[in-house]
């Protein structure tokens, strides 16, 4: 079936029910008004995708009379790998090692960089980089001397762990925090915003210049060194607004990081919600993060991953005040579309009310709710650049496949707690 007779085949079921709130469902052709022409999507998506997205559009965008009271019905998307192909965070944590825009912590101590950084990371940071500045002085990790400091900072970021294979984090919310993510934002301590976004700009078009499957050299180590632009995610953040949705991005990179690369796909640095860092009265970043319901700022806890992801959207796009941001919000404040590729997306993609759009990189969680799709509300489409080939393997979602608050694994479950079975994947680029 082609996509322009599938649009017509669900318009036609859509005409013949009643809208329910929270549920999508396509206006008959008749009912929008004449003068009124929808965005139309371009191709390039699998399966039914874009008809699916399409009558998102329809039911939603300021052509249909029945669209919901809020002015503007409200779309989220995750950001690294979702929009993008490869993570602008990563990008901008190889620039900064590779142009020494790491500063030495205050007394050489890498524990004031995170509350989370175990002993032996601390220690293994302070023999690799202690000797390089003084605190407070850019680390020279783009020079020959500098190397195994870069190689250590890249480390603890990328793995997790030190050198040694010691682990680098320990004791903190695996629902709200990932503390190698919000360390990024952590040392950019000492900078601006405004110095950060100049970091991200050269970092941009360093990445975008390069060829796809291009590396660099960070420290002695060989890198993944390019970034793209998802075509198909950028016509549909275009169309989505032209409809009249209310479009943002919500990512566990950087604030200033985000904001500088969103604006390729025209969404404003306002609707952009990255980690956050508090300031000095002077306006520098400090190695403190802003908080969100119930935590303060400073007390770092958590960021824009997993439930914080939903905190964030709830205090910033729908002024939601307190520890109620926490919670899952009434329909009517509540998006109705998200689209993420991750396990750190799950919870502002099932409080999306009207559809949900998942880039399948292979994460168990994600990927058994979306398989899952109890509510028939879940869209499925292969990374667009260099996609995953199938999962040999089912994921285990009636054992593993959740990871709760104090890291430990179990089952996946639905809203009515019934464990959901292990999926096999299904949704890949053949061949």
């Amino acid at each position: 079936m082609t996509p322009r007779s599938t649009v017509r085949r669900l318009q036609a079921v859509g005409a013949a029910v009643a809208i329910a709130a929270g549920t999508l469902v396509a206006t008959a052709p008749a009912a929008q008004a004449a003068h009124c022409t929808a965005p139309r999507l371009a191709a390039g998506w699998y399966g039914d995708n874009q008809a699916r997205l399409q009558q998102l559009i329809d039911a939603y965008g300021k052509c249909n009379p029945y669209r919901p009271n809020r002015t503007k019905p409200v779309a989220v998307f995750d950001w690294d790998n979702t929009v993008v192909k490869n993570d602008v965070g990563d990008a901008q944590m190889y620039w900064l090692l590779r142009n020494g825009k790491i500063r030495q912590p205050a007394a050489g101590d890498w524990t004031t960089t995170s509350r989370y950084l175990t002993p032996a990371a601390a220690r293994a940071l302070a023999d690799a980089c202690g000797a390089l500045a003084r605190p407070g002085a850019p680390l020279p990790t783009g020079t020959p001397g500098g190397a195994g400091c870069a190689d250590e900072l890249a480390a603890v970021y990328g793995t997790a762990k030190a050198r040694s294979g010691a682990a680098a984090f320990a004791g903190w919310d695996h629902r709200t925090i990932e503390p190698a993510y919000a360390w990024l934002p952590q040392l950019t301590q000492g900078w601006t915003a405004r110095e950060v976004r100049g970091f991200a700009a050269a970092a941009r078009a360093e990445n975008l210049a390069a060829p796809v499957g291009a590396t660099q050299q960070v420290g002695t180590a060989a890198v993944t060194g390019w970034v793209r632009y998802y075509d198909q995610q950028k016509d549909l953040i275009g169309g989505l607004q032209k409809a009249g949705f209310d479009v943002w991005i919500s990512s566990a990179s950087p604030q200033p990081v985000v904001e500088v690369w969103a604006k390729g796909v025209g969404v404003a640095a306002d609707h952009v919600i990255g980690i956050r860092n508090t300031t000095t009265s002077g306006g520098k970043f400090t190695a403190h993060l802003q908080g969100c319901g119930s935590v303060k700022d400073g007390a770092d806890t958590v960021i824009t991953y997993i439930d914080g992801k939903r905190c964030w959207i709830n205090k910033e796009v729908f002024g939601v005040r307190g520890a109620a941001a926490e919670k899952v919000q009434p329909a009517a404040r509540r998006q109705v579309f998200a689209a993420g590729d991750s396990d750190t997306d799950v919870s502002f993609l099932r409080d999306a009310t009207a559809l949900r759009l998942v880039v399948n990189r292979n994460k168990n969680e994600l990927m058994c709710r979306a398989y899952d799709d109890s509510d028939g509300k879940w869209i499925v489409n292969p990374m667009f650049i260099e996609p995953k080939k199938q999962k040999t393997t089912p994921y285990p979602c009636s054992t593993t496949g959740y990871v709760d608050h104090d890291g430990t694994s179990g089952p996946v479950r639905r809203g009515d707690t019934s464990v959901i079975p292990d999926q096999t994947d299904r949704v890949y680029q053949a061949g």
